[in-house]
């Protein structure tokens, strides 16, 4: 028990005080459990069908004998026979047991001890196996050293167990997404933009709402898509479908949408657009990361610009939306963020700062936008500042754009 506990404890040594007893990573279970036996060669196998495969190896100098990936007839190795019970999980040596001994394989490694015990999942089934092998007999190897090695393998099935779990929560999670884009099984509600010194209408921001009560708002949904990869495939997926509605909008109108950098360099961002208005088009550069590449994205969208679509830096005075990003994106348009624009007539320094942004604005030839209007006295403010264009709910809450069109 206290050789257990010394082994455990050189184990979990230097990984830090956790809530909870941190999984070992399998690699390191199969060094140290190795280097404690005395042992040349550790490996976790996995089987499938009538093979084993070698998924994880610790054999320092044995790279040429075995290595990640290899693969074994469960006829040649000794595995199935330990589970079958014709072979020991211990065998100091293999010369002594003669079914061990007439093995081809012994010979060629060689194996001259050999531990082994099966990995049993959380579920009760068999994953592979656990093994230590020395090219020599080792007959101090004894029960002690086995009990040890059960630990270990408990172990590494309890981290294996985990790793299953997580790949399998993962693939539902991203088949939930690759579902909600294969069967656009979300809906797109429209928010007015209007032009103040006209008092109408002129763009409306299309918006995704997702139908699966899981998600907590629109942010989670798309987060959840980056989580698992599908981000890209989302957003071109609500891209195409607001397109749709471009042709209902009145002809003075344009359609805004929400892209990320990496889905404006993707060759599907451009294909949307073909046959389109790109002249009726603002596409918000949504970014919670800092661009890695403004030339290409640049280069990815400037046929697009030549066809007359705008694009505007949205979220500007929060996050990444400085004026270098602006400067580099070369905006038509910039957004003031609605946490900018809230209480704006009672905060001087938001005022400030939004002033400066009109400033700004008005010196590089771009337009402006503020979101997030909700009471008189914020869109009186703005109106002084010089704002002409602006968004909120003072305006109009988000709506179908059936229920939209039929107000103008």
């Amino acid at each position: 028990m206290v050789e257990r506990a010394k082994v455990l404890g050189e184990l979990f040594d230097g990984l830090g005080d956790q809530q909870q007893r941190p999984v070992a990573p399998v690699d390191r279970l199969l060094r140290v459990i190795r280097e404690h036996l005395d042992m040349d060669v550790a490996y976790v196998s996995e089987f499938q069908g009538d093979e084993g495969i070698f998924r994880h190896v610790d054999a320092p100098g044995f790279e040429d004998v075995i290595k990640v990936g290899d693969r074994r007839s469960l006829d040649e190795v000794y595995c199935r026979k330990i589970i079958d019970g014709r072979l020991p999980q211990l065998i100091p040596d293999t010369s002594r047991e003669n079914e061990a001994s007439s093995m081809p394989i012994t010979g060629l490694v060689p194996i001259g001890a050999h531990i082994s015990v099966p990995l049993r999942m959380s579920d009760g089934h068999i994953y592979g196996m656990f093994c230590c092998l020395n090219t020599k007999a080792d007959p101090s190897l004894n029960e002690r050293d086995l009990s040890l090695f059960r630990s270990f393998a408990e172990l590494t099935a309890q981290d294996l167990s985990a790793e299953r779990e997580q790949q399998q929560e993962r693939e539902q999670r991203k088949a939930k997404i690759g579902n909600i884009v294969d069967a656009q099984s979300f809906d797109l509600v429209f928010q007015p933009i209007f032009h103040l010194p006209e008092n109408r209408i002129v763009g409306y921001e299309a918006l995704s709402r997702f139908r699966d009560p899981s998600f907590s708002g629109p942010l989670a949904a798309f987060k959840e898509a980056a989580v698992v990869g599908l981000s890209e495939e989302l957003e071109l997926a609500a891209i195409e479908k607001a397109l749709r509605s471009l042709e209902e909008m009145p002809s003075d109108s344009y359609l805004a949408v929400n892209a990320s950098e990496r889905t404006m360099r993707n060759p599907s961002f451009a294909a949307l657009f073909q046959g389109r208005a790109c002249d009726r088009v603002v596409v918000e550069v949504t970014e919670h990361r800092r661009v890695q590449d403004y030339n290409d994205l640049l280069q990815a969208i400037e046929p697009l610009r030549r066809q007359g679509m705008r694009i505007a830096a949205d979220d500007a005075g929060t996050g990444y939306s400085g004026l270098y990003h602006i400067l580099s994106l070369g905006a038509d348009i910039i957004k003031l963020d609605m946490e900018l624009v809230h209480g704006i007539d009672r905060d001087p320094a938001r005022r400030a700062l939004s002033s400066a942004l009109v400033t700004f604005a008005n010196q590089i030839g771009a337009g402006l936008i503020a979101e997030g209007i909700e009471t008189e006295a914020e869109l009186s403010t703005v109106r002084d500042l010089g704002i002409q264009d602006v968004q909120g709910y003072l305006f109009g809450k988000p709506a179908q754009a059936t229920e939209l069109l039929a107000r103008t």
